[in-house]
């Protein structure tokens, strides 16, 4: 950034909120770091109505190093079972997490199996079964289901979205693994009230017609992964988006916008990692809150991470928990002034309320007063 890079993105910092505390939820890759956006949770291996059931035993993970080696694995695939901590690879961790100072539940389950890697989800984008090797469907509750019995609406907008299954050029760049609701059982009959194009994202902007909770997710020619993208696109993107919710003038006033990448794409810093289960969390990655509430080029240290979403929209709109074991139920951090990127509280994950100053007028550029009130966001 010094150099030059991300200019977009420190025009964002420099005038509303920027987080240097936010993480991801574990410690990568894109699937496992996608999944809590919906869940706060991970998915697992089931019989795909909703039972937990043993993988085949050629698909089970085993991090131990080959004989005469340090780094390579026995078997990299796709499974583990975290609640045996006589399973290879699993012990370790166990030990590391009950000799922390403070109790972490590990959130391992007997008998379930979650996923080392990235693996695609049930469904098809079209609500077909994905076919072997995917992950059987799970009947986990998502924050979509809970936003669908209060009647909020809400859509999940991909990139080429429309196009996937098509066989056109730009087939295949739609991230599946990245939609969380893609994993769940009712997927195929969410579709055609909550699943949409990017392109159909621009047009509610547009005709302020968009629905209370979004979910936006580039593909892959513009979400700045270096294997198939540049940050600029991705940069660009966000602009792009942010300047069509602005120039609606009645919908910018009631609206947040949360800039942020699904991993660090392997750039690891020296930021305080917090513990708060077996899976996680991870690195700190970019997020800024952009927001008439969010002016000011305010820095929060609340230690957050994607299932901070969950939490952002479960108190805004008064949902309740997804479950009584999902990371939406750890408490907000209390942070301690001679120390402020470790919560006191540990294990704790904040609800992005820290970001937005809501008793402040839209126009007030210097007053940097936080309260943390319940306002109403689309």
């Amino acid at each position: 950034m010094q150099k030059g890079d991300v200019p977009y993105l420190k025009f964002l910092a420099d005038h509303y909120t920027m987080s240097d505390n936010y993480h991801q939820p574990v410690m990568g890759g894109t699937g496992p770091d996608s999944v809590p956006l919906g869940f706060a949770d991970q998915v697992f291996f089931g019989d795909g109505k909703g039972n937990a059931a043993t993988p085949p035993a050629g698909a089970i993970y085993n991090p131990d190093p080959q004989p005469n080696t340090l780094n390579l694995y026995t078997a990299r695939k796709q499974w583990f079972n975290c609640s045996d901590p006589n399973a290879p690879g699993i012990g370790a961790i166990v030990s590391y997490l009950g000799k922390l100072p403070y109790r972490v539940q590990t959130r391992c389950d007997a008998g379930h199996y979650y996923n080392a890697v990235n693996i695609d989800p049930a469904w098809t984008p079209q609500g077909t079964p994905s076919g072997a090797g995917s992950i059987p469907p799970v009947t986990m509750t998502s924050i979509g289901d809970l936003l669908s019995a209060k009647n909020i609406p809400w859509k999940y907008y991909g990139g080429s979205y429309n196009v996937s299954g098509t066989g056109t050029p730009l087939d295949g760049i739609y991230c599946n693994i990245c939609n969380p609701f893609e994993y769940q059982l009712n997927y195929p009959a969410m579709r055609a009230d909550h699943m949409r194009d990017v392109t159909d994202l621009f047009n509610d902007l547009k005709n302020g017609t968009l629905p209370a909770v979004s979910y936006v997710k580039p593909d892959g020619a513009m979400d700045g992964h270096p294997a198939t993208s540049k940050f600029d696109l991705f940069e660009a993107f966000a602009r792009n988006i942010i300047e069509l919710a602005q120039a609606n003038k009645e919908l910018w006033e009631s609206t947040a916008i949360f800039v942020t990448v699904d991993e660090g794409g392997g750039y690891y810093d020296s930021g305080f990692i917090q513990p708060v289960d077996f899976f996680g969390t991870g690195p700190r990655i970019p997020m800024i809150a952009v927001s008439p509430f969010s002016r000011g080029g305010h820095i929060s240290h609340v230690y957050n991470e994607h299932s901070s979403f969950v939490k952002f929209v479960e108190r805004n709109w008064y949902l309740g928990k997804l479950s009584q074991r999902s990371r939406d139920n750890l408490p907000n951090p209390r942070m301690d002034e001679d120390n402020p990127y470790v919560p006191v509280n540990l294990p704790a994950i904040g609800d992005l309320f820290d970001l937005f100053d809501f008793d402040r007028d839209h126009d007030d550029h210097d007053h940097d007063d936080r309260d943390h009130g319940d306002r109403d966001f689309r």
